[in-house]
């Protein structure tokens, strides 16, 4: 049974009365936003700016300043440990405000971090990191985007490609837009990590925030564009509730 089934969420609500008031409250708020914008891009950047003017750290998932430290630690030690070096260059796409980003930029060499973001709020607080953990020497670039076709990015550029709880935030339609051209922007040997909310049963979504696929939807989707997809098994040893596939060029 799935998040979205209707007897899912009575016992849901049975089991867990605090949590009423604050489901119902996030439902206004998402008929409001779906209600004043006319695509998912549009909705999702209207629910980042509302979350971002009350926290920006929440606003990427975390839902204290610890668990932000950790779960940006939790990537880069990943990563890392899968293949990242210094001399690489990386694309961030949701780069949010830098969670995880702040430590690349750190450890790759100077220019070498580039950050898209769909929200302009949260890139403002991405520069507040950057002054905040001394990176501005670094000289990273963190640009907004409108949508996941990567056009302004040079061909064959980037060794890594990395995107972090944004799929579980997307409409099959926005992923495949980003298949469909993530390739181009890759060079010979690079990668592109993703995680995403993994279901085995129905594929479905929550209130238009949450979405949750089958790994062999995603998996035959690259496929569709040339890309070759492998779902991470010790990924799933870590402390956290989203899987990850990583993506290669053949």
């Amino acid at each position: 049974m799935t998040r979205s089934n209707p007897i899912h969420q009575l016992r849901y609500a049975v089991r867990h009365p605090d949590r009423i008031v604050p489901h119902v409250k996030r439902l206004a708020r998402d008929t409001w936003f779906r209600l004043r914008t006319s695509d998912h891009i549009g909705y999702y950047r209207a629910v980042m700016k509302s979350d971002t003017a009350r926290n920006p750290e929440a606003a990427v998932g975390s839902k204290t300043h610890e668990r932000w430290l950790a779960l940006g630690q939790m990537q880069f030690d990943y990563l890392v440990g899968h293949g990242l070096r210094p001399e690489h260059r990386m694309l961030e796409i949701g780069c949010g405000n830098l969670r995880a980003g702040r430590l690349f930029i750190d450890y790759l060499d100077t220019g070498g971090y580039y950050g898209i973001d769909i929200s302009p709020d949260i890139l403002v607080a991405a520069q507040r990191t950057l002054v905040s953990y001394g990176l501005r020497d670094k000289l990273p670039h963190l640009t907004p985007v409108l949508d996941l076709k990567l056009e302004f990015l040079p061909d064959a550029y980037f060794d890594v490609v990395h995107a972090h709880s944004v799929f579980s935030h997307s409409p099959l339609h926005v992923i495949e837009e980003c298949f469909a051209h993530v390739g181009r922007v890759m060079r010979p040997g690079g990668w592109f990590d993703f995680t995403f909310d993994r279901t085995e049963g129905r594929e479905h979504q929550v209130l238009r925030e949450d979405f949750y696929y089958r790994t062999e939807t995603l998996v035959d989707l690259a496929a569709k564009y040339g890309l070759t997809a492998k779902f991470m098994d010790d990924w799933e040893e870590l402390p956290h509730k989203q899987s990850k596939i990583r993506i290669t060029l053949p």
